[in-house]
This record gives structure tokens, sequence and C-alpha cells, in this order.
């Protein structure tokens, strides 16, 4: 039962091209090496060794980093010891109008009050600027890292300059060691930013970058299985080159450096403008589509990952969009807007309905707000 299960996972007609099957992958010739699956469940181990060298990182040089910039973890709030209040907290993210009521009666407290209770308490799980910049650090550093050994290796290989050499005997191309880095860096990255989800503290982005984590975990798989090397570092580094400018754009902004911050996040609008709308559709996804279609010939799996690279296409369109309205007001107000995609879960209606029927005198002024506001949205 279980051979036959895996036989049908791992099925040569739908993986890989006409007169091909695994076993051919499993006889290199002399000297040469292809990629096979087994190596790739190296990055499970590798991405707690990424996790423990984050911790590391994060207290050796983010932190010492955060204090030179003034940069304070701040203390929190701390909300009034309820057990009844703490148990609605864990398994509900907002309240209706019934509940509301309810916990009013049972707890004989104002509902001003249990509204105040949730907005403290919200509060104080929200994580300080400190822990965002050390986050942000640790990020920026591996992107950078990454994408600098990845377009060293690329830059002296020919598909770089061209692609069609992605396709020539595809798939028996051979590994090298500088592939087989950049994937397991890669793959044992994303296994750790998943895991740490888990961990951190919960945000309102939470599923949808665990469902990010996962299919970019597929794809790096997917495409290291089916020996798309050339072509997967190509893909990588185009996505890792824009990350750069977006961390550093957040730091800049945890720092308080509002024209810096500014400034580097135009520069991230304009690098993901060329490498997610220019770079990746006309030369990169052009490569797969219509240069492998000519070389090898579609087959199976070929439809699939054209597919997904396809939706991933139409979200750069998308994150684009919503960058560029970003960057816009940067150039032309001076301040980048707050972008919460990553803050933490979203305010209940309770909480929304409390701060608008605030007094003025006890809301920030805009240009206070706009010194407060933030950049804490994934971008990939």
């Amino acid at each position: 039962m279980t051979s036959s299960i895996s036989a049908w996972i791992w099925s040569e007609r739908f993986w890989l091209p006409e007169n091909v099957t695994w076993a051919d992958l499993e006889r290199p010739p002399p000297g040469v090496e292809f990629p096979r699956v087994r190596h790739i469940l190296y990055a499970l181990p590798l991405a707690v060794g990424v996790f423990l060298l984050r911790l590391l990182f994060e207290r050796l040089v983010a932190k010492p980093c955060a204090h030179i910039l003034q940069i304070q973890a701040g203390v929190p709030r701390q909300a009034q010891s309820n057990a009844v209040l703490e148990k609605v907290y864990l398994s509900k993210t907002s309240l209706d109008t019934r509940q509301l009521e309810g916990l009013s009666k049972q707890l004989d407290w104002d509902e001003r009050k249990i509204q105040r209770w949730f907005r403290v308490r919200r509060n104080q799980d929200r994580p300080s600027m400190q822990k965002k910049f050390c986050e942000s650090m640790w990020r920026f550093t591996f992107y950078l890292g990454i994408f600098i050994y990845g377009i060293r290796h690329l830059w002296v290989s020919p598909w770089m300059w061209d692609t069609r050499k992605c396709w020539y005997n595809y798939p028996f191309q051979p590994l090298s060691p500088e592939q087989y880095n950049h994937y397991a860096a890669e793959l044992a990255f994303y296994w750790s930013l998943m895991f740490s989800q888990f961990i951190d503290i919960k945000r309102k982005d939470f599923f949808i970058m665990l469902v990010h984590h996962l299919a970019t975990i597929f794809l790096i798989t997917f495409s290291y299985a089916n020996n798309m090397l050339r072509f997967g570092t190509l893909v990588m580094c185009v996505h890792d080159a824009s990350d750069i400018f977006l961390e550093a754009a957040k730091l800049a902004n945890y720092a308080k450096y509002q024209r810096l911050c500014d400034g580097l996040f135009v520069v991230f609008s304009i690098i993901f403008f060329l490498t997610r709308l220019v770079i990746f559709p006309f030369w990169v996804f052009y490569s797969i589509l219509i240069e492998s279609w000519e070389i090898i010939g579609p087959y199976q799996a070929w439809w699939l990952l054209n597919g997904l690279l396809l939706v991933l296409q139409t979200l750069h369109i998308i994150w684009f969009y919503l960058i560029a309205r970003i960057a816009i007001k940067a150039i032309f107000k001076g301040k980048v807007s707050k972008d919460d995609r990553s803050d933490i879960e979203s305010s209940s209606d309770e909480e929304i309905y409390s701060n608008s029927s605030k007094n003025p005198s006890q809301t920030l002024k805009p240009k206070e707000s706009g010194r407060n506001g933030n950049l804490n949205g994934e971008t990939h």
C-alpha cells in the first residue's frame, strides 16, 4: 500500500518529460551528480540551525544595534488579571454585541471597561519596536547574503545570459555545489520562518504568510526534484533583490530616520517593479513558458509549474499596486503611510467602536500618527 501511494505521488509520467525515468537520474555519469529528493531533506535539520542562528544574531548583533540607535523594547501596560476575560480573549478574536452584554452582566462590569480591557490585552501582545527591528535586521542580513551568493554564481553561468541554456539536455544537467548550497539555504530559511510563526507573536497575516511559506517550500522542493536548478536559482535571485530594500526601509523606519525610510521605500518600489514586473515575466517566465516548450516540450508537471508562476505574477501586479500607492505618498507627502498587514490580530468590532467614540483630544494628531506609522508588511 505504501509503495503504491509513493509510486502515485512520484509518478514519472507526471513529474518528468517523456522517455525520462527516476532511474535515469539515479545513474549519473562518472564525476557528475544529479539532484536527488533525499538531498533536500537535509534542509530540515538545517532549518533548526538557521533558527538558532537567528536567535544568536538577534541577541548578539541586532539588539546591540537597536540600543545604539536608541530603539527601546518598551514595557506595555498590563491588563488587569481576569480569568474569564482571559479565556474569552484566547478563544475569540472579536466580540459581538450579545457576547459583550453577557460578559458585562456576568462580571458586573461596564461594557466600556470590558472594551478597554481587551484593548490593553491586545497591546500587551503587540511586538515591541525593538523586536520588529531585530526581526527585520535578520531578514535583511539573510536576503543580502543569499542574493550576493546567488548572483556571484549566476554571473559566471552561461544560462544567466542565455536562458535557453536552462533547458538544453534537461533534465540531465549536473548539480554544482553552489546550486545545492543556494537551494539548501533558501529552503532551510523558509522552513525556519514557517516554524517560528508558531512561536512568535501571532500577527494578522499569520495564515497568509503560512500559505506563502508552504507554497515557497513546495516550489523550491519541486524545482530541485525536477532538476530545474538553473531556472530555480534565477527565480530566487529575482525575488530576493527587492526584499533587501524592503527590510532596509523597515529598519530605517524603526530607527526613526523617516527621510531615509521614504527614500529606501521608493528604491524598493522601483526594484520591485523592475524585477517582478519586467525581468520576471519577460525574461524568466518567458524562458519556461516559450523556450522550454520549444526545447523539451510540455509535460504534466510543466503545466502545474507554469500555472503556479502565472498566479505568482498576478500577485506581483496586485502587490505593486499597493506598494505604488505607499511610494507615491512617500514622494508627495514626505512619509511612508502605515502598512499594518503584519500587525497583531485585526482589531475587534468593540475596539473599533471604542476608538471611534473617543473625544478628539484623546486621538493622535495627524503629524503624530504619521510619525508613529510603520512598515510591518511582508512582500515576497
